[in-house]
């Protein structure tokens, strides 16, 4: 059989920048077997796979090696070609996710599109040793969300120096490392390390800024906020602080479509 496919390229309104996803909108699901052999043969930080069920879209996500409870850039990415490929016209796109329950989304009359997910739950604890080798500097702050580590810098310039030891970052037991620090020209910056997952370096993280908004929220002492993600490929975030739950807004723009035998 034969299966649409579609490559975009999330958090950025420039084509090659940003975080690319891609994402298959199935008629009924796949084994899950095989929707991760797709993503591995993807080999993109993400694929997303949805089903239409009555009045919402059921939604999963895959990393080369495993499915994962919560993406922000594939899922802005299956937003964007709802609205672009399957003519979705309503206020908002409702997503039900069997790992992080529902997840709403809107997009405004410029293409914005906007994700409304859970706050992550942030736990101060003291520094973890093993982490600040692996990154290779000592944090100002640590905090524990609940699959990934926060680590807090003093400036800008020390979170785009950074050169951790993917090696011993893969050994750590957690999905990632988030770090991060005030920004130059937005409200925060952060980079995004996972080898666990197969991803090294992840060019834009929509779901760690689940945990990013409400630590930089309280530190800004606003709820409305800009970040910056300072991969190589970069990203742009709006995100808005309300509580129990966090907006992440962003851009995305098509790269490919074409169709996979499977």
């Amino acid at each position: 059989m034969t299966q649409k496919i579609y490559q975009i390229d999330a958090f950025t309104s420039k084509l090659f920048c940003g975080n690319p996803a891609a994402v298959c909108i199935l008629d009924t699901w796949l084994d899950a077997e095989l929707m991760q052999k797709i993503a591995a043969e993807n080999n993109l930080a993400e694929t997303a796979f949805a089903v239409f069920k009555d009045n919402y879209y059921e939604l999963r996500w895959f990393t080369p090696e495993i499915e994962v409870d919560l993406c922000g850039h594939a899922t802005l990415a299956t937003a964007f070609v709802l609205y672009n490929y399957y003519d979705y016209n309503k206020h908002t796109l409702r997503f039900i996710s069997p790992r992080s329950g529902e997840l709403l989304v809107q997009r405004d009359e410029t293409g914005l599109i906007t994700m409304d997910f859970p706050t992550d739950d942030l736990i101060k604890v003291s520094e973890q040793i093993d982490i600040s080798k692996a990154i290779g500097r000592q944090p100002l702050e640590t905090y524990k969300g609940k699959t990934d580590y926060l680590l807090i810098y003093n400036s800008q310039e020390e979170i785009e120096a950074m050169q951790p030891n993917f090696h011993l970052l893969n050994e750590l037991d957690c999905r990632g490392v988030i770090v991060s620090a005030k920004g130059t020209d937005v409200d925060f910056v952060s980079r995004f390390f996972a080898p666990q997952c197969g991803i090294p370096e992840d060019p834009v993280t929509g779901s760690a800024h689940t945990t990013l908004t409400p630590y930089w929220s309280k530190v800004c002492n606003k709820t409305k906020l800009t970040a910056k993600q300072l991969s190589q490929r970069g990203g742009n975030i709006q995100c808005e602080y309300l509580g129990n739950r966090v907006k992440i807004s962003g851009n995305a723009v098509c790269y490919l479509i074409g169709e996979i035998e499977i």
